[in-house]
């Protein structure tokens, strides 16, 4: 495990100041503050004023997460927000938006208990103060909402849900907020409403953007507005591309992702093995971020991804390995002969031909690259489904004709190429590097989770993979106020059980997160099957270049200073 400065604690001072500066994973760091009027001050003088190597800012409850182009900005940022002086106003002109809610919640009656107000008084409290949008995050639309009423502080669930219901109406903390979407969440939920937070064919996709204020009105029954109206066009004739015969378990169109728009609430999404999306577009001639398909398929699951060409079609199918299978156009004549394609090699599929994946014999995510790349509308710059938020394209369906586009900057395609080893029936050993909470839990814990095989539960998808194996046990109680996070961070709920978030995690979490998989092995985690078996290894001193404020003078890794917090003056 890397010897990192895991805290530099700054001087105090008058104004605002930057307390402390956490590394989170190998390219983001973690300021913390002493509440919501400084963090808003540095979220504002970042934007305003953005330090060299700055990706993303991310504005939270008590801490800004900042994203780095590479380990050496994140060291760098982090020694310069310590050194900055947060004294610029902020301006918070929001209108007022009014929700009509429905207090029928299924932990209501839980919040009455709690607060001591009752149902009525939870209620009463609820719609007599006037909300605040102090920041964005979770999801796009989901707005943190502060009031002055401290009666209503409740915490979060023990286990988070699954599935929270869109237009859920909730409490966590010190906030309140509305769930725009159908996602996971672990949030108190006292009402419903069918407000629309979040609509990309509104001006401002969000209902109540940061500073807005919300007032809540309790009404019997709510109304749902028709959407309005998609205006008509021509209908577009796909003249070159592939018709989805069948989608398999699972297949989305993904390209890198659409980074820089976490103060929408939106996360980078994008290819879980990004390696494998950049193989597939290589060999086809494409451009490395041209967007494909990214498919599932088990072998409990009759059936994989299969398509049928519409005109002349160059493919490539990189990552988890499976029997891919052609089969012409039936005719009068017999069965048509079926003819067999090798991975990670192009190959022409002739219009009216039929293309099968079958299942993988090791890994979990095919991905299929055709060359001009796939055809689909950019939201905010980016081609991909975002399953946790709902932002691009839909899943693909049975029938669909996907276009290929005009994304080839060769005029040639690629030679064939060997392929890694992908995650199998062994176990799967990931690196990872501590996480900014890591102090959260004791050197037991902190074994714990890599003495240990962890297993993969079926409730995984592309938010998060779900851990089964010993709880690990936390040193802290209470709650930890909303920050910012990464793909890669293991955050661990109060049942103890860890959440390994990938691609389409939510941009902010209330769970402490103790490590986070080092950047280079993400594609490789997303690779692991459903019951397959991870164990993670503390990082070797010099494998990765976790961000640590300069200068400084690592220690000796050993099990004692894992997880230590080391402190210098600024």
């Amino acid at each position: 495990m890397e010897a990192a400065m895991d805290t530099v604690a700054a001087r105090q001072a008058t104004g605002h100041k930057v307390n402390a500066v956490r590394p989170v994973g190998t390219r983001a760091v973690l300021a913390e503050l002493g509440g919501t009027p400084g963090v808003l001050a540095l979220q504002a003088q970042l934007l305003e004023h953005p330090l060299p190597g700055q990706l993303d800012v991310l504005a939270a409850a008590e801490t800004v997460m900042v994203t780095a182009d590479s380990a050496v900005s994140a060291r760098r940022i982090a020694a310069q927000l310590l050194r900055l002086d947060l004294t610029a106003p902020v301006q918070r002109d929001g209108g007022l938006v009014v929700i009509d809610t429905v207090y029928d919640g299924e932990d209501l009656a839980e919040v009455a208990e709690l607060t001591g107000l009752g149902i009525d008084g939870v209620i009463a409290a609820h719609t007599g103060q006037p909300w605040t949008v102090a920041f964005a995050g979770f999801a796009p639309g989901f707005g943190y909402l502060v009031g002055d009423n401290e009666a209503l502080n409740v915490p979060r669930r023990s286990s988070p849900r699954t599935a929270v219901p869109a237009g859920s109406v909730a409490l966590a903390g010190n906030y309140s907020a509305v769930y725009p979407r159908r996602s996971p969440g672990g949030w108190q939920l006292i009402g419903r409403t069918s407000a629309r937070m979040w609509d990309l064919d509104r001006e401002q996709p969000a209902l109540a953007a940061p500073g807005s204020r919300i007032q809540f009105r309790a009404v019997r029954e709510t109304v749902q507005l028709a959407a309005e109206p998609r205006p008509e066009g021509a209908a577009t004739k796909v003249a070159s591309g592939l018709r989805i015969v069948s989608p398999g378990l699972q297949s989305l169109i993904q390209d890198l992702g659409r980074n820089g728009h976490s103060s929408l609430g939106i996360s980078a999404a994008g290819a879980l093995d990004r390696a494998s999306l950049r193989r597939a577009n290589r060999l086809v001639g494409n451009a490395p971020g041209a967007a494909g398909i990214e498919t599932v398929a088990i072998a409990t699951v009759a059936g994989g991804l299969t398509v049928q060409a519409v005109g002349d079609q160059v493919l490539a199918i990189a990552g988890a390995p499976a029997d891919l299978a052609i089969t012409p156009p039936a005719g009068p004549e017999a069965e048509p002969a079926r003819r067999t394609v090798p991975m990670a090699t192009p190959f022409a599929l002739l219009d009216g031909e039929t293309l099968s994946i079958g299942a993988p014999t090791s890994g979990f995510r095919s991905y299929l690259a055709v060359r001009g790349g796939v055809a689909a509308d950019p939201v905010l710059g980016s081609r991909s489904t975002d399953t946790m938020s709902g932002i691009g394209p839909a899943p693909l369906a049975a029938g669909q004709l996907v276009a290929s586009g005009g994304d080839s900057e060769s005029g040639v395609v690629g030679n064939p190429e060997l392929q890694p080893e992908f995650p199998g029936t062994g176990v799967t050993v990931l690196d990872v590097v501590p996480g900014p909470r890591a102090d959260w839990f004791d050197a037991e814990a902190l074994e714990s989770l890599t003495r240990q095989d962890w297993v993969v539960k079926p409730q995984s998808n592309r938010v998060g993979m779900r851990l089964d194996g010993t709880p690990l046990q936390r040193t802290r109680d209470g709650e930890l106020a909303s920050e910012g996070t990464v793909a890669g961070a293991l955050q661990v709920p109060p049942e103890g059980l860890p959440v390994l978030f990938l691609a389409d995690h939510p941009i902010t979490g209330g769970y402490p997160v103790i490590a986070v998989v080092v950047d280079s092995q993400l594609d490789r985690a997303a690779q692991v099957p459903i019951g397959g078996t991870i164990r993670f290894r503390w990082a070797e001193p010099g494998s990765t270049q976790q961000p640590t404020p300069e200068p400084t003078t690592p220690e000796p890794t050993t099990p004692e200073n894992t997880a230590a917090e080391h402190e210098v003056s600024n």
